[in-house]
């Protein structure tokens, strides 16, 4: 007797089939996501100044204002800044700092650095983004701060707080600015390098300052946001007083930023204004308080 085989067929339920069908079909023609492009910055020209653009009331002289188009009054600031004895955060390239202008609601404000080397930009802004600070992060502002001789690629978060009870530029405790500090905390600094790593950092840090400045504003050139600043800090030993005193210029392209410091250079050396180096009000705080 002769034997036909079969072959033999699974039959599934017409659910199961209908599952598989769909599921085999995404991955058909899908476009693989596209990853957010570098961020896109604007721009702080900040030139600093010897003492010899003050009078001797350390106020800036009439000639200076008149020089970079400064025409508005004195507004008062303070300002302090959190990190361990240590300087942990700026260790990581990490600033945090509340300020106070008179009038206005406490500013926090968390700021990542990222070092521009030999004028790279674009490379500055590709190792940011492959930190996670790109285009598509909506809550850091990318700026490049361009001083005498250095640029620094910024990202910064910025939270307000209510000054309610507080007058003029006055500042909470050390322990009340921590803990408001540390309550909103953002995500990319609380789990920097490991999980709560920025976080139990932070509530392990201490107040540096406070520091209060005057500042006056104007207009110059291609910027409608300029500015000098005369900082009063305790000197190096930690007796006397020293006076920081900054231009800066904000611009929104890279064009008008080089012109900006070119000029702003030009005009301060030709008087006999500028301080030939770069000086970070950041680390000479958290050294000095």
């Amino acid at each position: 007797m002769t034997t036909t085989s079969r072959t033999a067929r699974i039959h599934l339920p017409a659910a199961v089939a209908i599952a598989l069908a769909t599921s085999a079909s995404l991955f058909v023609g899908t476009t693989p996501a596209q990853a957010a492009s570098d961020a896109v910055p604007t721009y702080e020209v900040k030139i600093d100044l010897t003492t010899a653009a003050l009078d001797a009331s350390h106020t800036p002289l009439a000639a200076v204002k008149s020089a970079f188009g400064i025409t508005g009054s004195a507004q008062a600031r303070s300002y302090t800044y959190y990190d361990t004895d240590a300087q942990a955060l700026d260790a990581q390239g990490w600033s945090v700092r509340l300020r106070h202008k008179s009038g206005s609601s406490f500013e926090e404000s968390y700021k990542k650095r990222f070092t521009v080397t030999d004028g790279d930009i674009d490379g500055a802004l590709t190792t940011a983004d492959a930190a996670g600070f790109d285009s598509s992060d909506t809550n850091y502002d990318a700026e490049v701060d361009w001083g005498y001789a250095k640029q620094t690629l910024s990202f910064s978060n910025e939270k307000s707080h209510s000054d309610s009870g507080y007058s003029g530029t006055a500042m909470p405790s050390s322990s009340t600015g921590l803990s408001w500090l540390v309550n909103e905390i953002p995500g990319k600094l609380q789990d920097w390098n490991t999980d709560n790593w920025g976080k139990t950092t932070l509530q392990t840090s201490r107040s540096h300052g406070p520091v209060t400045s005057q500042v006056r504003e104007g207009a110059w050139e291609a910027s409608d946001d300029a500015g000098i600043e005369v900082l009063p800090v305790a000197g190096v030993s930690g007796s006397g007083t020293e006076y920081v005193v900054e231009l800066s210029f904000k611009a929104d392209d890279y064009d008008d930023a080089a012109t900006l410091h070119t000029d702003a250079i030009d005009v301060a050396e030709s008087h006999g204004w500028l301080y030939h180096g770069d000086i970070l009000k950041t680390g000479l705080i958290l050294d000095r308080y």
